[in-house]
């Protein structure tokens, strides 16, 4: 990883204490390009994995599942910014012990099916160590959110040592990743302002958008049939 940006440095002078010598502060700013490197390793080990399975179910399925993966190492500012909330110590030590998204990957699907696939193959791998599941496919959230979210845990090698390191996967549909990206920015750009309407207008969408996802699923299980 290359050095700090301007920005993060401006970022970690104004939260650091003003009495922290200029030494302390390069040390700081030294940590946080490790924490960087540190997970967007573990975020290339797993995005390796899940292009190896992908290649394979295509060769033996002829076809892929994963539609495409987007990934991101948390910023400075939004680790920070989640240790206020959560009233912890600003320090990139208490993060990493409390935070599980640091690293996070998000795995679009073509189908319903290929959620499960993807991650039962994940899980299967012998140096994945799954830590947490929450499938909110089948258990939606109030709001009509769904995605399959497993926590794992991966060993990563370093020169002089091995640490485990763990990395959020999102796994859902195009469907299920249009819905929520866009119900996203509107929450992004009016917050817990939106009115009650709005909202319902949304579960509703949700709803529909997973109704369609089961009636794809199905017309490709026919579809199957008469290959």
């Amino acid at each position: 990883m290359g050095k700090s940006t301007k920005t993060d440095k401006v970022f970690f002078e104004q939260i650091i204490d003003k009495a922290v010598s200029p030494s302390d502060m390069e040390g700081k700013i030294e940590e946080i390009e490790e924490l960087i490197m540190i997970y967007s390793c573990a975020i290339k080990e797993v995005s390796t994995k899940l292009e190896i399975l992908d290649y394979e179910f295509k060769i033996k399925g002829k076809r892929n599942p994963i539609e495409y993966m987007k990934s991101r190492v948390k910023s400075p500012k939004s680790i920070m910014d989640k240790l206020t909330r959560k009233n912890l110590k600003p320090s990139i030590k208490v993060a990493r012990e409390n935070f599980n998204d640091i690293a996070g990957i998000r795995v679009v699907c073509s189908f319903v099916s290929d959620i499960y696939k993807v991650a039962d193959m994940l899980k299967r791998q012998e140096d994945i160590t799954l830590i947490e599941e929450k499938d909110y496919i089948k258990n939606p959230k109030p709001n009509g959110y769904r995605s399959l979210h497993m926590v794992l845990e991966i060993p990563i090698f370093f020169s002089d040592h091995v640490e485990p390191i763990r990395v959020e996967v999102q796994i859902r549909t195009i469907a299920m990743d249009f819905w929520a990206s866009l119900e996203h920015k509107l929450y992004y750009k009016k917050g817990e302002g939106i009115a009650i309407h709005i909202k319902n207008d949304l579960k509703d969408c949700a709803d529909i958008i997973a109704a369609t996802d089961i009636k794809m699923q199905n017309i490709e299980i026919e579809v199957d049939k008469i290959r």
